[in-house]
């Protein structure tokens, strides 16, 4: 008997609007629904879910998505797309076996809301945890730009902020001394930090464990921009002139190592500003924690801490079109596979960022941080049968 071709299948894509904590962002744009809906998926938008990223209902329901007043029917959807993690109201609303793609942020995850999904057999995919062929995160990496371009307007404020910093202006002009910048991670962020900083005309010093990254940023930006491996000694002396420091370090598996003791926090400048863009996976300052976009700093030390997890939220509308650029076309692959079954099967990078599959928890890293058994994801899929491709 021959196998049937099962690809191509039409879905039915919910994107509610986020509760989450001054989460600003969608999922979807309207160009990547217009996309979908143009495939032959059908697109159920909650009412005023991208009111924040200035994308109106009128604009969703032109490119052929349907509005929904409720939460309730757009969680009825087959696959559900959003930003931050799943909250437990949200949910509540969802049903047995549907698939979730969103962030998963392991530092700031509660492991009620993880159980919960694991009892409904859902599947997850975290956006933030894909990677490519390449071994790329390419919606991190977008996210990263973002956050490391923003990381250096968010640290001017506070600097020059007359109760949280010391009044010095971020950069340099004639007859003054430029603005000192230590950025912890060569990555994207520290990548876009820098050229930010740089652009403001501030004096910035790299650090990265890795000394192949320290040659490439310094071959694309220039002999200007001090680079060092991650010595302590040196780290300390740099810390204790510096009046922004940046910290943008992205764990290989599980959360971000500390790096930045208390101690070398206790040296540094008073007024000095620490904006800890790897919050989002646990931190890498040992004095840092998460804050909120109510009360985003807190002093410690003498010097100012800034902690929000979702840093590209402050530039919604451009943070939700560089999502829109992987999820949307992401969404066509699950179609072309027959779903979120043979996507998994077909896509190496789908299947990086799953962390769920069924309810069974197929991720090591996750399994690590609450001690929880995990399942070889292998095994699981041994008994899904691919048609051959036309």
């Amino acid at each position: 008997m021959l196998a049937l071709d099962v690809r191509n299948q039409s879905l039915r894509i919910g994107i509610p609007k986020e509760i989450a904590l001054k989460e600003r962002r969608v999922a979807l744009d309207p160009d990547a629904v217009g996309l979908l809906v143009a495939h032959g998926h059908r697109v159920v938008v909650q009412s005023e879910a991208g009111v924040h990223a200035n994308f109106t209902d009128t604009d969703y329901s032109e490119m052929g998505a349907e509005i929904s007043d409720d939460a309730s029917s757009v969680f009825e959807c087959d696959v559900i797309l959003k930003v931050a993690p799943p909250q437990a109201e949200e949910l509540a609303h969802m049903r047995d076996r549907q698939t979730i793609f969103s962030g998963l942020q392991l530092s700031t995850q509660p492991k009620e809301t993880i159980e919960m999904m694991m009892e409904r057999k859902i599947t997850a995919v975290a956006w933030d945890f894909m990677r490519d062929k390449m071994g790329v995160f390419p919606l991190v990496r977008a996210m990263g730009e973002i956050a490391g371009t923003t990381s250096i307007s968010i640290a001017a404020g506070f600097l020059a902020h007359p109760k949280y910093g010391n009044g010095t202006m971020l950069g340099g002009l004639s007859g003054v001394a430029p603005s000192q910048v230590a950025i912890i991670g060569a990555g994207t962020v520290g990548e876009y930090a820098a050229r930010a900083a740089k652009g403001m005309g501030a004096e910035v010093r790299i650090f990265d464990a890795s000394p192949y990254r320290l040659r490439r940023l310094q071959g694309e930006m220039g002999r200007r921009l001090w680079t060092s491996t991650l010595n302590p000694k040196a780290l300390q002396d740099v810390l204790a002139r510096a009046d922004v420091v940046i910290g943008a370090v992205r764990p290989t598996h599980g959360r971000t190592p500390c790096i930045v003791t208390e101690t070398m926090v206790e040296g540094m400048k008073e007024g000095a500003v620490i904006v800890d863009v790897s919050i989002d996976s646990g931190g890498c300052f040992e004095t840092s924690r998460v804050t909120t976009h109510e009360k985003p700093v807190f002093i410690k030390h003498g010097v100012t801490h800034y902690g929000i997890p979702n840093i590209p939220s402050r530039v919604p509308r451009t943070a939700s079109q560089a999502l829109s650029n992987g999820l949307g076309p992401l969404m066509l692959s699950v179609g072309e596979s027959g779903g979120i079954a043979g996507a998994i099967h077909d896509s190496p990078m789908i299947r990086s960022g799953l962390y769920l599959y069924n309810g069974s928890l197929v991720n090591a890293d996750l399994a690590e941080a609450f001690d929880w058994p995990y399942r070889d994801l292998n095994l699981l899929l041994a008994g899904i049968n691919r048609p051959p491709s036309s």
